[in-house]
């Protein structure tokens, strides 16, 4: 059966809202919301955090029998299906006698972080500091034998900064009942897993959850990986967050938990989550634990545009570091916080204490703001510099009252241009990462929705994030690019407003993904087009499409609309489309 999409060069319109619900029993649950705003404001106002796995998984760092073992390091154990024992004789080489906690405080502070979150007990199960509930500690097991989580939540809190513990609450790959990886009742790939999940909530992680909660009172409890949680185990741990008034925990507990803060991990949403605080973790190379043959280091640009980027949206960024097993930071990691430390010696007042930005699209950055009595400050961050030396700020309505350059104080120029104000900037980007300009506006900020219009390079670019769904798709980050997805309602469409700024011919081209044949979309209205979707891998996988040609005019303001047409609906997920003009 065929399905087809056909895309309409009209005029539409839709509106578009979402909605939450309650959760019942979460120990939060009857908290105002002044209550939960006084709580969660240090949260808020700090942004960038890091994040620390370590532990015995830092020793085979990835490999075992000689072999390089793909995934994250700190997974070892179960993607190379190491026998418990031998696992557990790793912990004999677990020596972190370079472990310096107020280095990593200083070196946290340096790169503009403001908090601290570190592996208290990991899929392992080996817990950092001496647990009374298991000998597979630091304690115990390790030739250090001495409290790890301890010294670093005291130099984390003498120099300023607040204090997390991560806590596998439901993924144990070494005590009896832990492991997900089942055979019918909690087994896993060795006989030591033999148990019950509930018996290991019971044995286990309820009585070390209170022993860290009790111990080191951290401000975050970050959950993870809530396989086989079930209500009944997960009411267990959630009632002891009373131990610690006013701790902040995520969205993995599970048991129909929701907690604080979403956490999106390795991507950034490309709305953020309205409504909802949030939090993305990032590797800085490929692997959350040491891992020494990973080299796949990101760019201090990749770091900063995800700081600035996920700051923009309301969002924190918690960046992790990976130690060794003698307690060295890999070099690679301590460069780049370097290099996010000089950004943010400059440029911090643009992120801390900041708020989501107002504007929907930016063809050459993002924008944070902070509301300042009757006026409101708000932070351009440019990452691609103009070259003609003319910034357009794209539908506000506000009167700007100054602007200038963060880095230096410089004031600009504000003139006018059709779409909104425009600011003169020098030719050379003051920063060669991402530049900051200060912009003070009247008023709480104003800014009306804009058809899309070209970028500096005359390309219409129509992407997820500017589209009007009508209908249930999502727009979702896969492989950090948004794409229009679950479209699986043939009643559904998608549409675009935009206006051409020079009249002439556009190829159209379209990125798309099909996991079945048969899809054809037809371009009707301006012009008459038709083509078909090849199938492809999966909906995350997509192959660009030349659709073929339209005539636009200047100034003329049209709706593109994907729609499909058809007996039975294919779905196809949807990246961008782009009106390139020819020549």
């Amino acid at each position: 059966m065929k399905s087809l999409l056909h895309i309409i060069l009209g005029l539409s319109c839709m509106t578009f809202t979402a909605t939450s619900s309650a959760l019942e029993g979460d120990p939060y649950e009857h908290e105002t919301p002044a209550q939960r705003d006084a709580r969660m404001d240090w949260w808020r106002k700090a942004k960038f955090g890091m994040f620390i796995h370590w532990g015995v998984y830092a020793v085979p760092s990835g490999q075992f029998e000689g072999k390089k073992i793909g995934g994250y390091g700190e997974w070892i154990l179960l993607n190379a299906k190491i026998p418990v024992a031998t696992y557990k004789s790793y912990a004999k080489e677990f020596n972190p006698v370079n472990y310096n906690p107020q280095a990593w405080v200083d070196l946290a502070k340096d790169a503009g972080m403001r908090y601290m979150v570190i592996t208290s007990k990991h899929h392992d199960g080996f817990a950092l500091y001496p647990s009374a509930v298991s000998d597979w500690d630091i304690a115990d097991a390790s030739p250090y034998g001495k409290d790890l989580i301890g010294p670093l939540a005291n130099a984390a809190r003498d120099g300023g900064l607040k204090f997390g513990l991560y806590y596998s609450q439901a993924q144990d790959w070494t005590h009896p009942g832990g492991s997900k990886y089942d055979k019918g009742d909690g087994y896993g790939w060795d006989e030591v897993h033999k148990g019950k999940f509930d018996d290991y909530i019971d044995a286990i992680a309820v009585p070390q959850v209170k022993e860290i909660l009790t111990r080191y009172q951290p401000d975050v409890l970050w959950w993870d990986t809530p396989v086989l949680m079930k209500q009944h185990n997960a009411k267990k741990l959630a009632k002891l967050l009373t131990i610690t008034p006013g701790i902040i925990h995520n969205n993995r507990l599970g048991g129909g938990y929701f907690g604080d803060t979403e956490t999106p991990e390795q991507f950034v949403p490309p709305t953020g989550f309205p409504g909802r605080d949030w939090e993305t973790c990032m590797t800085m190379n490929g692997s959350w634990g040491f891992k020494k043959h990973d080299d796949n280091w990101k760019s201090l640009d990749t770091i900063l545009t995800n700081l600035v980027d996920i700051a923009s949206k309301g969002g924190n960024y918690l960046l992790n570091i990976g130690p060794d097993p003698s307690g060295n930071i890999p070099q690679e990691s301590i460069d780049l916080l370097k290099g996010v430390g000089a950004w943010m010696k400059v440029n911090g007042e643009s992120i801390y204490e900041s708020q989501a930005g107002p504007f929907k699209r930016l063809s050459w950055g993002r924008c944070t703001s902070k509301p300042d009595g009757p006026h409101t400050t708000l932070y351009l961050h440019v990452l691609d510099w103009p070259a003609n030396g003319a910034l357009l700020i794209p539908g506000l309505q506000n009167k700007i009252e100054s602007a200038q350059l963060l880095a230096t104080g410089k004031p600009l120029k504000v003139g006018q241009a059709p779409f909104g104000p425009s600011l003169q900037v020098p030719q050379i980007a003051p920063d060669a990462h991402c530049s900051v300009i200060k912009l003070r506006i009247a008023g709480k900020p104003h800014v009306i929705e804009l058809p899309v219009f070209p970028d500096a390079d005359g390309v219409l670019r129509l992407t997820p994030v500017a589209a009007h769904l009508h209908g249930d798709q999502k727009i979702v980050q896969r492989r950090r690019q948004p794409q229009i997805h679950d479209w699986t309602n043939p009643k559904d469409t998608v549409s675009w407003d935009l206006q051409a700024t020079q009249s002439g011919t556009y190829h159209i081209k379209m990125a798309t993904a099909a996991e079945n044949p048969g899809a054809v979309i037809h371009v009707t209205g301006v012009t008459q087009l038709e083509c078909s979707v090849p199938m492809t891998e999966n909906l995350r996988t997509f192959k660009t499409l030349s659709l073929g040609k339209v005539t636009l005019n200047k100034g003329q303001k049209v709706t593109l609309t994907l729609k499909p047409v058809m007996e039975a609906w294919t779905p196809v997920s949807v990246r961008w489309v782009k009106l390139i003009p020819e020549g």
